[in-house]
């Protein structure tokens, strides 16, 4: 659980940085086209310097999609067939009882 934590943690601080870099580019008192590249040129760099966390992040969140996937796969499977057998169940039950109306 404490590496799903760090990873939230993680993944919170960056969205942070990214956000912080944004809106300081765009409330800054430049032309559009000077705080456009400005805004590319910190991205850039950005990603440079924290490529290796940026794909292990990118990495674990597609890990934890597939296994949310998984298990929530499993338990539709489970609710369907209980689902299906308490049809199975109900039907049963209706077939008895109408067999004891015809039986004299």
């Amino acid at each position: 659980m404490s590496k799903n934590k760090s990873f939230m943690f993680g993944m919170g601080l960056l969205a942070g940085v990214v956000s912080g870099i944004v809106a300081g580019v765009l409330f800054a008192p430049k032309p559009g086209e000077e705080s456009r590249r400005e805004l590319k040129d910190a991205a850039c760099e950005l990603y440079e310097k924290h490529s290796p966390a940026i794909k292990e992040a990118k990495k674990q969140a597609l890990e934890s999609v597939d296994l949310m996937k998984y298990k929530l796969e499993r338990q539709l499977r489970k609710f369907n067939n209980m689902v299906k057998s308490r049809k199975l169940l109900k039907a049963k039950e209706l077939e008895s009882l109408s067999d004891d109306e015809y039986e004299y």
